[in-house]
């Protein structure tokens, strides 16, 4: 593997011309009906109070700076007689006993999802506490990862060529942590690749069967959740998976269609208490940046398309030849699209570690950054084992030893 240093340097004439076409564009002034807060998607006055803070509050000099205080790579890797072009910041801790750690993203993310957690994941604030050697790619299709070498590429061959970037790296294991897609990512790397020894995951959709009826207070707020997700808030999947040239040229150099489209999720998927403040608006200014900038809109959509629809995700995570099958974590956020219990998870993997979080949404290292991390320690900290050795086992051969509770 070829790696070359990369820094993000945007040039100012691309800033200022997403300037002129914020101030181009006409953001309506009214809703669609009168009295439709957010019931047609987000409130008119979201997106203005958006609008107005990218037109005119929004430095990206600043934040670029922000950006490039972690190392990043462009590494070009060898698959199947293609060379992938991989982005990747790989931030390495003093510790030398670190951990090695992969972060995997999904949509509407990117690199800058870790942002909050990378550097005290690097730098414990006690020496006891478990450092790690960060690594945190970007999707094939996302910001400047080249897109898919080819039709039908799946979360699958990501893994594939994820794992190769960790060993190249120099790490013959390594841990990995994701939600969205890239809990598909970490699932194949704990299933399939023995270089992986631990899997900790914050997306895992797999619903109560209609014959659980005893479920607790939490749990049906989980169900509720997961059912309004399913009947009310996937038409942005269904245009994905099926139209992503479409909406892909329509957004692509449309920055108000950007933040409508991507931005959206930042306000409907997390938990209420992170709505409405400038810190979580300028996550949401930051990543509609980075599309724009990087020009993924388009591409950034094919896992829709080539991947397993949101009906089958449960079915997915279920199948024998995806049981995570080194320790597995799992902590269950409330405000999660499509959030798992103790009971949801268990079956898809050797689980030993499980946590609720009740302030918290899709999100996780965005919006609780202090808890995510805190995980990654717990977990990882007792569950790596960098000589363990993997192999395949039935579910009967869980381990539920460690189960950690509502910590």
């Amino acid at each position: 593997m070829e790696i070359s240093p990369f820094t993000i340097d945007v040039p100012e004439e691309e800033v200022a011309r997403l300037k002129r076409k914020l101030q181009d564009t006409r953001v309506p002034t009214h809703p669609i009906v009168p009295g439709a807060g957010g019931d047609y998607g987000p409130p008119i006055q979201w997106f203005h109070r958006l609008y107005t803070k990218w037109l005119h509050d929004f430095d990206w000099s600043t934040v670029q700076q922000h950006l490039n205080r972690h190392q990043h790579c462009i590494g070009g890797i060898e698959d199947k007689g293609r060379t992938l072009r991989v982005h990747f910041t790989h931030t390495k801790s003093p510790k030398t006993n670190a951990v090695p750690l992969i972060l995997v993203h999904g949509w509407p993310g990117s690199f800058h999802e870790f942002d909050r957690v990378v550097d005290s994941l690097v730098n414990p604030p006690n020496a006891t506490d478990p450092a790690f050697h960060v690594v945190v790619p970007s999707l094939p299709g996302f910001c400047w990862s080249s897109g898919p070498p080819v039709r039908g590429w799946t979360m699958q061959d990501t893994a594939r060529v994820f794992n190769k970037l960790m060993i190249q790296l120099g790490y013959s294991s390594y841990a990995v942590q994701a939600g969205d897609w890239g809990s598909f990512v970490a699932r194949e790397m704990g299933s399939k690749y023995p270089a992986c020894k631990a899997v900790h995951l914050n997306f895992c959709p797999v619903a109560f069967g209609d014959d659980i009826t005893d479920l607790t207070v939490r749990e049906q707020k989980v169900k509720e959740r997961y059912n309004d997700w399913d009947d009310n808030h996937l038409g942005y999947a269904v245009t994905m998976r099926s139209r992503p040239h479409t909406i892909g040229v329509a957004l692509n150099d449309n920055p108000v269609g950007i933040l409508a489209w991507v931005g959206e999720k930042y306000e409907e998927a997390v938990a209420p208490g992170n709505l409405n403040n400038d810190d979580w608006d300028q996550a949401i200014l930051v990543t509609c940046s980075l599309y724009f900038f990087s020009g993924c809109l388009m591409t950034s959509q094919l896992p829709y398309f080539e991947n397993v629809k949101h009906a089958g995700f449960g079915e997915y995570f279920l199948r024998e030849e995806n049981y995570i099958k080194v320790p597995f974590g799992y902590t269950s956020y409330l405000y999660d699209t499509r959030p798992g219990t103790e009971r949801t998870v268990k079956p898809t993997g050797r689980m030993v570690y499980y946590r609720e979080v009740d302030d918290g949404g899709h999100f996780a290292a965005l919006e609780r950054p202090n808890v995510f991390v805190e995980d990654c320690r717990d977990f990882f900290g007792e569950w790596y084992k960098p000589s363990l050795i993997q192999h395949s086992q039935s579910h009967s051969g869980q381990v539920h030893g460690g189960l950690a509770l509502g910590l």
